[in-house]
């Protein structure tokens, strides 16, 4: 089962032979003053976070210096609103990657989100209540698809999700006749979710916001959270523990239906219509990637959401400032898989696992 490393107590100071209510002694003020030493604030952030703190400073300190508005409000909060779809799948593909499993067919649920979106809403009387609870519900279909096959079908999840990837893009450009289907920004609410904003900050990146505040309790404060990394660490001792390991890697994949179906709702907004593979394209590599990056491991029982979160951030100013110096667009797309290499490799370092093919 995989320890999750939490922020250690002050040890209890020698007991003091005054009497309740004395004054408290000399020891346990040193205590209480050296509760948030430098050392202790390094070990809550971790060493994989400093890392792609410092590295996201490096980036930001080279393309301010290459160009004077990288740091503008308006650019920044242009990276803010950039993350924001491939945000909320990283933050889900996390939870399935600590679960002990991957889902590459994100993207392609997202496209199928998208579609359903702005198709129901322009048949519904331009309804987009019932266009977002549509593409959300399409969401749960898909995960449970995904989860059935995965734990009824013995499916590698690799596997299962890399055949879903295919069949659900298949079933978007079905659904849509393959173009952008509907127009939605003649509606206040979806152009409120591509362009509104509250407290100065975009609306997509609050939902990314909220989204991640809420998986973040759920995997460290609550027993659902408790029993997903301990999957995910192993599974047979989480089965000779009495956890329903079907359940939740089926909820797990529910749960990813439903981000995924949020993402292709404001991808929706954004772009006007219903996009069956523009716009969510490549989509499931970046949320690997920025999972990986994060500290998230591939083999499962370890990840969180401030890490992920962190490497989203660094491949949006990554991206960003490729286009803001006038780097050609394809090198985004080498950029990100070298660095999905360099966080494989890292694990494997960390791991101290024999390197394939390599003798001992």
């Amino acid at each position: 089962m995989t320890d999750q490393s939490t922020t250690p107590h002050p040890a209890a100071g020698p007991t003091s032979d005054s009497s309740p209510g004395a004054p408290e002694s000399s020891t346990a003020r040193r205590l209480d003053s050296s509760a948030l030493t430098p050392r202790r604030i390094l070990r809550a952030i971790g060493p994989g976070n400093l890392s792609l703190i410092g590295a996201l400073i490096v980036l930001v300190i080279i393309f301010s210096s290459l160009n004077g508005g990288y740091l503008s409000t308006g650019n920044l909060a242009g990276i803010g609103d950039a993350v924001t779809v491939f945000g909320l799948l990283a933050v889900v593909q996390t939870v399935v990657i600590i679960c002990g499993a991957m889902d590459i067919s994100v993207g392609s649920q997202a496209g199928v989100a998208s579609v359903i979106s702005a198709m129901v809403f322009t048949s519904m009387g331009s309804n987009p209540w019932l266009g977002i609870l549509a593409a959300i519900g399409f969401g749960v279909v898909l995960g449970i698809v995904n989860g059935i096959i995965i734990v009824y079908g013995r499916v590698n999840p690799v596997i299962a999700t890399l055949a879903t990837l295919a069949a659900y893009k298949g079933l978007a450009q079905l659904i849509s006749g393959g173009k952008a289907q509907g127009f939605v920004l003649d509606n206040d609410l979806f152009i409120f979710l591509a362009r509104g904003k509250v407290l100065g900050l975009p609306v997509p990146v609050i939902i990314l916001a909220v989204v991640s505040i809420g998986v973040h309790v759920l995997l460290k404060y609550t027993d659902i959270g408790r029993n997903i990394y301990a999957i995910g660490g192993n599974d047979t001792a989480a089965r000779l523990s009495g956890i329903n390991i079907n359940k939740y890697l089926i909820a797990v994949y529910v749960l990813a239906g439903i981000v995924a179906a949020i993402a292709g709702i404001i991808l929706t907004a954004r772009t006007g219509s219903g996009q069956p593979v523009s716009g969510s394209e490549g989509l499931e590599l970046q949320s690997i990637t920025a999972a990986a990056l994060g500290g998230s491991a591939l083999k499962g029982g370890k990840g969180t959401v401030a890490g992920t979160l962190l490497a989203v951030l660094l491949l949006g100013a990554l991206n960003n400032g490729l286009n803001v110096v006038g780097v050609n667009t394809f090198w985004q797309n080498v950029a990100q898989g070298a660095l999905l290499v360099a966080a494989v490799v890292i694990q494997q370092r960390r791991s101290g696992e024999r390197a394939v093919g390599l003798p001992t």
